[in-house]
């Protein structure tokens, strides 16, 4: 039986690259394909079949490739001694690059990370050597492949269902949230994201604390997401205090499937400023619930969002508080926004991805004179 197995560094409950491989899964299963998912790391809570490399070598072990048509698909997302395992495997290898933070935005913050992430890119150089053939998320991802000297390239999206994006909603965080609007006014501003230097949210408040200024003074910023960097987000914290927007602009922390659909739900207007992305769930995300989007078009940021967000080649404060603005007041903008952002979302659907991920392994396969 023809097998392609999935190894990456950490499997994670609501991560996106976790749903990314299990939505791979089905889909190799679907094609005959035997599938499973192997991590260096399985996080508590994970589930979902996946093994640990410790695991699935005491069940399976060098047995894998006893029929040569087994591969391995390794999912390269930071530095991992999972790396090291998956070299040492006779099996042939693919990668599904899904883009390495450049060490320089996260190693002032936290030098631990930065040196892993540099790890992380050595490691993808060493493997172009080694990989069959590589996919990326996006053409930008393909394209730092293509200068690493990867033979064989091709784009697959992450693999993601859109109309899974809006659930159930937390009625209590709903009608707080709601309350406050109907007591105070004002624009209501979401960033979703860990707290991470590279998310640049320091970049959104400076746009914030200059909307406030110059046209709404009861205007709130909902940082949505995880600390990332302790460090980062300390000075985030402070930043909002020295700003004096301590009661206008909320951190939220880590929060629940429903209490995220109670934040999207009430917000205005979407920001992102990130300085580096390699695809960008959460402007999808975004989409998915009919809010407009302003964005800053960098890195895989513009085929991303194609024509569904207002993208900003500068992210001057100024500049950014007035397409915000612009979004939130002209009802024809906000309302052409919000229909581009869904057609957008049928470029992602899940029948189209997997259908792009099916081709590409259909090529690997009639490349090796296999068949599923």
């Amino acid at each position: 039986m023809v097998a392609i197995h999935q190894v990456l560094p950490v499997f994670s409950p609501r991560d996106a690259i976790g749903n990314h491989t299990i939505a791979v899964r089905r889909a190799l299963r679907g094609m005959g394909i035997d599938s499973e998912i192997i991590a260096g790391e399985v996080n508590p809570g994970a589930g979902n079949g996946a093994r640990s490399v410790r695991e699935f070598e005491g069940r399976r072990g060098r047995r894998l490739s006893g029929d040569g048509h087994t591969w391995l698909l390794y999912h390269a997302s930071t530095g991992s001694a999972v790396v090291d395992w998956l070299v040492d495997r006779p099996e042939p290898k693919l990668v599904d690059y899904h883009n390495i933070t450049p060490a320089e935005l996260m190693g002032p913050w936290e030098q631990a990370v930065g040196t892993e992430l540099e790890h992380g890119r050595r490691q993808l150089a060493e493997l172009a050597d080694l990989a069959e053939w590589a996919f990326a998320d996006s053409s930008y991802n393909e394209q730092e492949l293509i200068g690493l000297g990867y033979r064989r390239t091709a784009v697959v999206p992450i693999l993601l269902d859109p109309a899974s994006f809006v659930g159930n909603v937390d009625g209590g965080a709903l009608a707080r949230l709601a309350e406050r609007q109907r007591a105070d006014g004002g624009v209501d501003w979401l960033v979703v994201s860990r707290l991470l230097p590279h998310k640049a949210q320091h970049d959104v408040i400076k746009a914030f604390a200059a909307y406030r200024a110059a046209y709404d003074r009861s205007a709130r910023l909902h940082l949505v997401g995880a600390i990332g960097s302790s460090r980062y987000a300390d000075a985030l914290v402070d930043f909002v205090d020295a700003l004096g927007l301590t009661n206008a602009v909320h951190f939220t922390g880590s929060i629940s499937p429903g209490q995220l659909e109670a934040y999207y739900r009430t917000a205005h207007v979407y920001v992102a400023l990130s300085d580096h992305e390699g695809f960008g769930v959460p402007l999808l995300e975004a989409m998915a619930h009919g809010l407009p989007v302003v964005t800053y078009a960098c890195t895989a940021v513009p085929e991303t969002v194609g024509n569904g967000a207002l993208l900003l080649d500068d992210k001057d404060p100024v500049i950014v508080a007035a397409a915000v603005q612009r979004v939130v007041s002209d009802d024809a903008l906000r309302a052409a926004l919000v229909a581009n952002g869904r057609t957008r979302l049928d470029v992602f659907s899940l029948d189209a991805s997997t259908a792009t991920l099916r081709a590409a392994v259909g090529r690997i396969l009639t490349e090796a004179g296999v068949a599923a």
